[in-house]
Order: C-alpha cells, then structure tokens, then sequence
C-alpha cells in the first residue's frame, strides 16, 4: 500500500512534535480497488497538506513510496529523516476486503506483513534508534466468550509443573486481514528480543466518527467515510443508513460484543503512545486502545430509536460466533490521561450532520455485504439483493 505523508500511513515524528488527527485516517481511496465511491469528495494528499498549512501554519512533508516493495527507498528515508517516532499505519485496513477472494487474501497478507517487516529491518538498518507505533487491532484476541476481561496484550498464566509465567495473550484471529495483525505481532516480539527495537503495539476498537478538532477546520480535512459492505465499520454504516432512511444492516443475532472507540481518541492515543514509548530492551508495549464495548445489536437500536428507520437482521456474511462477550481493559491508556469519549445522542448528530451534506453521493448497492468467509457463508447470503436497498431520505 502506498504510504501517503510521513506524517500519514507511515508518520515520523520529530522530538516535541505529538501526532495529531489531521494526519488520521488519509489512506488511499478504495475507489479503484472496490470501485466504492468515499461519501465525501476526494482530495490529494498534496491539496491536504496545503489545506493543513492554510489552518495551522505547519508544514508537512510527503513522500510516496510503497513500504512494502520499495525497501532501500525507506531505509535512505528513515536516515534522511532521522525520527523518534514512526507510526505505522501502511496496511491493508479491512476484514471484509481481505476474506473477498484468493487474490485478495495473498494480497493483504504480501502488503501487511511485508510491510511491518520490511519497516522494523529499515529502522534497524538505518541504525536509527526510532520508536515504531503499529495500529493493531482488538481482533487479535478473537471474538469468542474470553470467561474474562482482556488484558492488554499480556496474560498470566500457569505452565506444566506449576510454573508461573506472564506471556502474550494467544491469538485468535477471525480473518485474514486478523492473522496479519497476529503476525505483525509476532515479528515485533521477535526484533524488540533480537535487535531491541522499540515497539508499541496498539490494539484499536472500530473507529467510529466524522472529524476531530483539527479536521473540522477545513471541509479539505475530513476523514474518509466508507459505508460499504467491506470498508464501513459497523458504527458508522449504521449511522449513515439512518441518515438516509435505508433499513439498518444486521448481521446474524446482532450479538457481536465489538470494543469502539471515536476517531478523536485514537489521535489522542498515537500521541499518548509516542510520549511513552518503552525504553531501549524492554518488551513490546501494548495498549488496548479502547473506549467501551456494546453489542451490536444494542448499538443498532440506538441508531433507530434516534434516526426511526427499521432494522433488519441478515445472514451473517462471517464465520463468527454469533453471540460473544468482550470485556477489556484499557487502563493504561486512562492512567496517562485519556478521558473516552463514549457513544451518545450528541456525538451522533456530528456524524448525521456530515452524512446529509454528502448523501447524494450515496450509491444503494454498495450497503449489503460482498464479501464472504466461506463458501457456507455465500450460500447462506446467496439471496441478498444489492439492488434491493432504496434511499428513502
């Protein structure tokens, strides 16, 4: 995937420069990959960085290389620029889009691991002491019933013969865009025990929101907002159906318990992360980067109660249990000042707001699930009708 911004899929951060969510969620388009049209109108990277110059008066520099294929390009790069930090967000971000087709899945596990690979080789190579933040996911531990809270990415545990010891919580992954994140995780492990790398590992919640105070400043800023069926995170597809009339999007029971988290925190914590990063030997930090944990289908009624569209359940286009408890931990993060933001009325209607700005843009077909896990699961999908979905707004 190509970086966008030092600042953006790959961020460098210099001392005393904290990341901030101007920078957040500038991934490339999906227009070209899942010919799904972003609810709002597309920029450039280039026009984002002078929209960010106009409102703040700060400079940001882009380069565009693939992390992934063009390694000697990112190691120069890394010793040009000399960072304490680099945040990592070069990966192929959706589990959908990574369960479409064979192609799709050697695809997302090439970029994804290749690139976290190739980045933790270039910061060694570079022999430059920089302090690598990866966006995770909450995905890694499963969603199965845990029998107990999540910790943050340790567990203690009693081995053969009554030894005690704390390990990395096991994986579980549900997807391949999942097992990529499982992996990420792993070769972390082994350059922080091998070379002493720095790591931080952020497990992130579905984001969920439009804009975040830096973003809001200018109409060029705005975040993507994907509602399809492979790109759209469940909160944010549903608040986005509401808006425009069209039934809400159930999958299964709607017993899914899902960690979430709004798009002003997860800038908060990158910059929370940066500011305490793990010193030179010490393991991989791992933060559960979180706010709180709702039911899907709990989370569907609040979206109806307000907005007053209908909700439908449709066969479950994952291979997941279809009930599940998620109780994590996020005291880390609380502990260095994170105040969560958490769902409710107010915070919805900035979302609503965007999405009947931009409603036109909308295109019906794309709501209903495309993608599937198994071939089980398409059949069971088999009678969905894209072309079903009207817009009632």
């Amino acid at each position: 995937m190509k970086l966008g911004f030092f600042s953006i899929d790959l961020r460098v951060h210099k001392k005393h420069d904290v990341p901030t969510a101007e920078s957040s969620h500038f991934a490339e388009s999906n227009e070209n990959i899942t010919n799904t049209p972003n609810l709002f109108s597309h920029v450039t990277l280039q026009v984002r960085v002078q929209a960010w110059k106009e409102v703040s008066g700060k400079d940001m520099k882009f380069v565009n290389l693939d992390v992934a294929n063009e390694y000697d390009l990112l190691v120069q790069l890394i010793k040009d620029e000399q960072p304490d930090s680099i945040v990592h967000f070069a990966e192929q971000r959706a589990a959908p889009y990574s369960m479409k087709t064979s192609k799709t899945k050697r695809y997302t596990v090439d970029n994804n691991v290749g690139g976290s690979n190739n980045l933790c080789c270039a910061v060694i190579d570079s022999e430059v002491d920089a302090h690598v933040v990866h966006l995770g996911t909450m995905g890694v531990y499963g969603y199965g019933t845990s029998g107990g809270e999540i910790p943050e990415g340790y567990i203690d545990v009693v081995l053969p013969g009554g030894r005690e010891a704390n390990i990395l919580h096991p994986a579980y992954p549900g997807s391949v865009y999942h097992a990529t994140k499982c992996l990420d995780a792993l070769l972390f492990q082994f350059y922080q025990k091998n070379d002493a790398l720095r790591v931080t590992d952020l497990h992130q919640g579905i984001v969920w929101g439009t804009n975040t105070p830096q973003t809001i400043k200018d109409e060029r800023l705005i975040n993507r907002f994907d509602y399809d069926g492979d790109y759209g995170t469940v909160l944010n597809r549903f608040l986005m159906q509401g808006a425009m009339g069209v039934p809400l999007t159930v999958y299964g029971t709607g017993g899914q318990t899902r960690a979430f988290i709004h798009i002003t925190d997860t800038a908060r914590c990158i910059e929370i992360a940066i500011n305490n990063p793990p010193a030179s030997g010490e393991r991989v930090e791992i933060f559960n980067q979180v706010a709180e944990t709702r039911r899907v289908r709990d989370v569907a009624k609040l979206v109806a109660d307000q907005t007053g569209v209908d909700v439908n359940m449709l066969p479950n286009p994952r291979f997941e249990a279809a009930e599940n408890e998620l109780d994590v931990a996020n005291r880390k993060f609380c502990s260095l000042g994170l105040d969560p933001i958490t769902l409710d009325e107010a915070l919805f209607k900035e979302v609503t707001e965007v999405v009947n700005k931009y409603k036109h843009r909308c295109d019906p077909t794309k709501i209903l699930p495309a993608s599937f896990w198994n071939k089980k699961r398409a059949e069971e999908c088999a009678s969905l009708d894209p072309s079903s979905v009207k817009i009632n707004a």
